[in-house]
């Protein structure tokens, strides 16, 4: 009798996906955009989410508050 796994199989993302999913640009000069970027790309490779939370705060605040 086999068990059947709770885990469910991992998804393929497009290619690219984590390209556009991080991408943003930070504003020139501004300390709250580089602290986010520095965050950004230290969490790159650790935790892409965790990345992409300071990218959406990048293009959140350089569109908003610039």
């Amino acid at each position: 009798m086999r068990h059947k796994s709770s885990q469910e199989p991992p998804i393929d993302l497009p290619v690219g996906f984590y390209a556009w999913l991080l991408d943003c640009a930070p504003a020139p000069g501004c300390a709250t955009c580089g602290a986010e970027w520095r965050s950004l790309t230290a969490a790159k490779e650790a935790d892409v989410w965790q990345a992409a939370r300071h990218a959406t705060k990048i293009r959140d605040h350089a569109s908003g508050s610039h």
